[in-house]
């Protein structure tokens, strides 16, 4: 199975070309989101990609959706992408591609965190706090919290990095209502998420959500949604306080490029065919734990 670094639509004007998804416009008020097999790791796009990566991404998405529909709208219009391109194109949205309603993007990363890893360890280790949010003392990595917490970050230009702020910099950008609105349903969307993953082995420890506005200005969830892409999911029955658990995201590639002599600026360094294969093969056990089916290769 060879992976699509970029998708090539001639048939429709291409308006963006994200970490992983190309954008094209379908009319004046939809988009065609087609998910490449690109992969990024330390905000850097790198040069290989992940073979099927792409369709386990838009699986996935498309079956949060679904389940999760009656927390808060999403951007999904039920709209074929098949149909709204030329024959000789097909195949590169099979699978990997939707359409979507146009919105105007709200530009914040909205994370929840239901245990403690990765940046908001060392952050606690530093503060006692993640990103601002107040936690009790004495945790141990990969803890669960006793709450879910929201942690918010400004979303950035593409190749800089995010950066967290504190719930009331959101009220200031998009009013009360708003910044409620997308705290609360982030923190739902996970809780939900993460129990039912639980009862097909899976821990989220984290995830990101990104939301938009349609024309009433109403909020709709958009993007991709609980993928390992934009979570860090765990096995279950090898999980333990106190290490960092082993993981179905791309913390593979993460800790490969880690022990190469990167400054984790580009170009990224050439992914061997074993760390390529892996990577896969955790995207699809992922896919198959959650959903029980599998990508058409």
């Amino acid at each position: 199975m060879s992976g699509l670094s970029k998708s090539h639509i001639p048939s429709l004007k291409q308006i963006y070309s994200g970490k992983v998804r190309d954008c094209y416009a379908v009319g004046e008020d939809k988009l065609l989101l087609v998910a490449s097999d690109r992969i990024s790791a330390f905000d850097v796009i790198l040069g290989d990609p992940i073979p099927g990566k792409g369709k386990v991404l838009t699986a996935l998405t498309n079956f949060w959706f679904e389940k999760l529909k009656d927390v808060i709208p999403n951007h999904l219009t039920g709209i074929a992408p098949e149909s709204v391109v030329k024959p000789e194109e097909v195949d590169q949205v099979k699978g990997r591609a939707v359409v979507s309603k146009r919105l105007k993007p709200i530009l914040i990363e909205c994370v929840a965190r239901g245990y403690i890893i990765g940046g908001g360890w060392k952050d606690y280790l530093a503060t006692g706090k993640v990103c601002g949010v107040e936690l009790p003392a004495g945790l141990k990595q990969a803890q669960k919290l006793p709450e879910p917490i929201f942690t918010p970050a400004a979303k950035a230009e593409l190749g800089t990095h995010d950066e967290n702020i504190p719930y009331e910099h959101v009220v200031e950008m998009y009013g009360e209502k708003i910044a409620s609105t997308i705290r609360n349903a982030t923190l739902e969307l996970y809780k939900r998420a993460a129990e039912y993953a639980l009862t097909r082995g899976i821990i989220i420890a984290d995830t990101k959500f990104e939301f938009g506005l349609d024309d009433d200005g109403n909020v709709l969830l958009m993007d991709e949604v609980l993928t390992p892409d934009s979570s860090r999911f765990w096995p279950a029955d090898s999980y333990e306080v106190g290490t960092s658990p082993k993981s179905f995201d791309k913390q593979y590639i993460r800790d490969w490029l880690e022990t190469q002599p990167w400054n984790k600026t580009p170009p990224a360094p050439k992914l061997p065919e074993e760390v390529i294969e892996k990577t896969a093969d955790k995207y699809r056990e992922a896919l198959r734990r959650l959903t029980g089916t599998d990508i058409e290769p």
